[in-house]
Formats: structure tokens, sequence, C-alpha cells
């Protein structure tokens, strides 16, 4: 019997202390050269969405260096 796996997509969300912060996270996930994201402040808000695909193989290093770089500008990972 074969399997077939394909590529899930996660949705993270980030909580900042600034639009600022946000802002900075969001910038600098355009040139992320560790994995290939989409992310985008929600709502003019201090919250930015994070979209990735993962084929569910092994550890998700994406969503552990997301955030690390989310703490390098004071967020973490929260629910809307």
């Amino acid at each position: 019997m074969k399997h077939y796996f394909s590529e899930l997509e996660h949705q993270l969300v980030y909580q900042f202390n600034s639009h600022a912060d946000a802002n900075r996270f969001v910038n600098e996930l355009k040139h992320w050269s560790l994995h290939e994201v989409k992310a985008k402040l929600h709502r003019a808000s201090n919250n930015v969405i994070v979209k990735y695909s993962f084929d569910g193989k092994g550890f998700d290093y994406t969503s552990s260096d997301l955030d690390d770089l989310a703490a390098r500008y004071g967020g973490h990972e929260d629910s809307l």
C-alpha cells in the first residue's frame, strides 16, 4: 500500500507590543532566507498572520525559527 503525503498549510499568529514591531517582523520575513512563508499584518493591529507549507515529515523547524525571530522583535505566538 502506498501512502501519499501532501503538504499541510500551517497558519500561526504572532502578537507584538507595537504596530511598528509587527511591521518590522513582516518586512524581515519578506527577505527571509530560512523558509518560504507568507506574512501579513492582521487588520492594522499588532498581530501578524504567517502561513507556510510543511510536509509533515520530521520536526517543523519553520515554526521554531519563526518563534525565535518573533522574539527578537518582542513578539510571541498568539491566537486570534
